[in-house]
C-alpha cells in the first residue's frame, strides 16, 4: 500500500461507520495522509485507487455533517419515495447513500443504481453492496453522469458531486434529472458552497480549516490539498445553486441543512 496511507486497525469491520452512518470502513481502508509530506508539484485531485484506499478517513476528516446527511436520507425516503421506486446515487463513491437507505429501508422498498466515473471507487461499491446487503436491489454502473441514460426515478442523491463538474455543463445535468424524475419525486443536493460576501465567505473557509486542524491535519495537508482542488472543485453560491434547480424545471427548493461552507437542498417536482 502507498507511504501516503497509513494501516488503521483491521479489526473494524466493513459496516463500521467511523462515526458516519452508512459510511463503510473496511480491513482495506487507511488513514488520509495523501498531503501529508512536501510535494514540489502539487497535482490534481483525482479519485484513484490512492484516495479510495483513504476516502472514508478522509471524508470523516474533511466533510462536515456527512454523517448528519446519510442519516436524513432514509428519513427522507420515507416521506417522499413510492415503495418500490428507482433511487439514483450519482458520483455514489463507495456507496455511502446506498447503505444508508439499505440499512433503514427493506429489501423492497427500492431500487437502487450507484453511478460513478471512478473505476476503483465503482468496483469497491460493488463488492460492498454484495457483502453488506445483498437482498436489496442495489446495482453500480461506471458511467459518466453527464450522458447516461436515466430511468424514471422516485429520488435522484448528488451528494458532493455536481462541485466537479464544468460549471457549463450543470444546467444541463440538472435539467435531465429533472425529466427522469417521476411527479412527486426528489432531488437530494449537497454541495460545497462559496459565500457572496467575501468577508463571510473567508469566516465560513478559516473555521472549515480550523475544523480539518482539529481533526488532525496539518497546515500542509489542507494548503496542499486547497491547491490540488483548485480548478477541480468549482463551487457555486447558495443562491446559484436554487437558481439552477428553478431553471432546470423545479418549482421549489429549500436548504435543510447548512454546516459551515457545506450545504444540502431537497428540491420537489411536484405530482
Amino acid at each position: 500500500m502507498d507511504q501516503a496511507c497509513s494501516a488503521l486497525p483491521r479489526a473494524r469491520k466493513l459496516r463500521s461507520l467511523i462515526n458516519h452512518p452508512g459510511l463503510p470502513m473496511s480491513d482495506a481502508s487507511y488513514r488520509d495522509a495523501i498531503f501529508s509530506t512536501p510535494l514540489d508539484k502539487v497535482a490534481r485531485f483525482s479519485f484513484d485507487e490512492q484516495v479510495v484506499a483513504c476516502f472514508p478517513d478522509m471524508i470523516r476528516r474533511s466533510v462536515p455533517g456527512y454523517g448528519q446527511i446519510l442519516g436524513m436520507l432514509s428519513l427522507i425516503a420515507k416521506r417522499h419515495l413510492r415503495h418500490g421506486a428507482h433511487v439514483y446515487d450519482l458520483g455514489c463513491s463507495l456507496g455511502a447513500s446506498g447503505l444508508a437507505l439499505a440499512g433503514a429501508l427493506p429489501a423492497d422498498a427500492f431500487r437502487y443504481t450507484g453511478i460513478d466515473l471512478s473505476p476503483a471507487m465503482a468496483t469497491r461499491a460493488k463488492q460492498t453492496f454484495l457483502d453488506e446487503c445483498p437482498d436489496h436491489a442495489m446495482q453500480v454502473e461506471e458511467a459518466d453522469i453527464r450522458t447516461y441514460e436515466y430511468a424514471p426515478s422516485g429520488m435522484i442523491i448528488l451528494n458532493f458531486t455536481l462541485q466537479f463538474l464544468p460549471p457549463a455543463d450543470r444546467d444541463a445535468l440538472l435539467k435531465r434529472l429533472f425529466d427522469a424524475l417521476e411527479p412527486g419525486g426528489v432531488l437530494i443536493l449537497s454541495e460545497k458552497t462559496i459565500d457572496a460576501d467575501e468577508r463571510d465567505n473567508a469566516w465560513r473557509v478559516e473555521r472549515y480549516h480550523d475544523f480539518k486542524r482539529a481533526n488532525g491535519y496539518s497546515d500542509m495537508e489542507i494548503s496542499q490539498k486547497r491547491t490540488a482542488l483548485e480548478n477541480v472543485l468549482i463551487p457555486d453560491t447558495l443562491d446559484a445553486l436554487h437558481e439552477r434547480l428553478s431553471l432546470a424545471g423545479f418549482p421549489r427548493s429549500m436548504t435543510w441543512f447548512q454546516y459551515l461552507n457545506f450545504t444540502s437542498l431537497i428540491a420537489f417536482k411536484e405530482g
